[in-house]
């Protein structure tokens, strides 16, 4: 922590700039990575949204996977790793949140039948739909038992990862967030950090409220490290 501002690591460049500027609106610090970060000097990892991961990852052949990036891939992993290993506090946002069921053995759907839902398809701007949040989880103590994200995706998680509950589905059966019931992981399929503040919408929750979560539990981390 850097005075008052948590630090929060984000395995990606500044070209992600939609997570940056939320989260330094939020009050913390998010600082750019590689995948040798050290988690001790960070308070938490944000990994973030992106491109489809190898399935080479989670041993399936590609059959509808686009813009592969390996190395991408790598850091990413490895960041995960880092701060799992020790301890911290992770949230996963739409590729995140795949990347988090992977890493935890899990599987990926490659192109879900009901993408245009789920993707822009053309809209510019994610759509909206409507979630259930599963009784007793992280999402329904957010949010409540039902309420509308967005969405810009066409993969989603299949068999989910070792450790990983499943705390909301969408309306037509994606899982739409996981927490891990140990460790302080958590992760959403939506964009939170595109629905909240200056880009708050009509048709969506407030994605600050489980940024703030995230916040949150890294101070508390924090605190308890001391």
């Amino acid at each position: 922590m850097t005075g008052d501002r948590l630090r929060i690591a984000i395995p990606a460049d500044a070209g992600y700039g939609y997570y940056f500027e939320t989260l330094t609106a939020l009050g913390a610090e998010p600082v750019p990575v590689g995948g040798d970060v050290d988690p001790a000097a960070f308070d938490g990892l944000l990994t973030p949204g992106g491109t489809d991961i190898d399935p080479a990852r989670y041993h399936r052949p590609n059959t509808a996977s686009e813009d592969i990036d390996p190395a991408l891939d790598a850091r990413q992993l490895s960041a995960l790793d880092a701060f799992a290993r020790a301890g911290k506090p992770v949230f996963g946002i739409c590729r995140g949140h795949q990347l988090i069921n992977v890493y935890f053995g899990g599987t990926l759907i490659q192109h879900l039948p009901t993408a245009a839902v789920h993707s822009r398809c053309g809209d510019p701007w994610d759509k909206a739909h409507g979630s259930t949040a599963v009784p007793g989880g992280l999402m329904e103590a957010l949010y409540g038992p039902a309420f509308p994200v967005n969405s810009a995706h066409h993969q989603a998680v299949e068999t989910v990862g070792r450790g990983l509950i499943v705390d909301q589905y969408s309306d037509d059966g994606v899982i739409e967030a996981l927490r891990h019931g140990t460790l302080p992981i958590f992760s959403v399929q939506w964009h939170p950090e595109r629905m909240c503040l200056e880009r708050a919408r009509e048709d969506a929750v407030d994605g600050s409220v489980v940024l703030r979560h995230f916040l949150s539990m890294c101070a508390e981390h924090g605190k308890r490290c001391r």
